[in-house]
C-alpha cells in the first residue's frame, strides 16, 4: 500500500468498520441525552438543576441515579474503553498488507461483536454472555496487533 486511498479495498474495509463503530459510540451519547429527557432525570452536575427553558421544574432528584440512564452510560463507557484500540490496532493491521479476505473477517467480526455486545448490555443479558460477546472482539483485536507486530518485525 503505498498511497492511502478508499479505492484500496483494504482501506475501504477500514473505513466502513471504523465509521460504523464511529457512529455507534456516538449515537450513546445521542441515546443518553434522549433517555434523560424522556424520564427528566437522570443528570449528573448541579448546574443541571438550574431552571431553564428545557428544565422548567427542576428537582434535587433530578440528579439521583437512574438505571434507564445509567444503563446506557455504562455502555459508552465500555465503547470508549474498547473503540480507541480498534481504531488504532485496525488501521495498523491493514498496513500490513493481509488479505482482504481475512481483513474482512476481522475488521467485521469486530464491528459484529461490538454490536451483539450492545444489544445484549440494552437488553440485560448476563454477564456471562455480555463477557462472550467482548472477548470475541477482544480477540480479534489481540490477532491483528500481534499480526502486525511480528510484520513489523518482518517474521511474516
Amino acid at each position: 500500500m503505498d498511497r492511502l486511498s478508499l479505492q484500496d479495498p483494504l482501506l475501504a474495509t477500514y473505513a466502513i468498520a471504523a465509521s460504523i463503530m464511529i457512529l455507534k459510540a456516538i449515537g450513546m451519547s445521542w441515546l443518553t441525552v434522549y433517555r434523560m429527557m424522556k424520564v427528566n432525570g437522570g443528570y449528573r452536575s448541579p448546574e443541571d438543576l438550574r431552571k431553564t427553558r428545557l428544565n422548567p421544574d427542576p428537582d434535587p432528584g433530578q440528579t439521583a441515579p437512574n438505571e434507564y440512564v445509567e444503563r446506557i452510560r455504562r455502555i459508552q463507557m465500555n465503547d470508549l474503553e474498547n473503540l480507541p484500540y480498534f481504531l488504532v490496532a485496525g488501521l495498523l493491521y491493514i498496513l500490513t498488507d493481509p488479505s482482504l479476505l481475512m481483513a474482512r473477517i476481522l475488521l467485521y467480526g469486530y464491528v459484529v461483536s461490538r454490536l451483539l455486545h450492545f444489544a445484549a448490555y440494552l437488553t440485560a443479558q448476563t454477564h456471562d454472555m455480555r463477557a462472550a460477546l467482548w472477548t470475541v472482539g477482544s480477540l480479534i483485536l489481540i490477532v491483528m496487533t500481534v499480526s502486525t507486530l511480528l510484520a513489523a518485525l518482518g517474521l511474516t
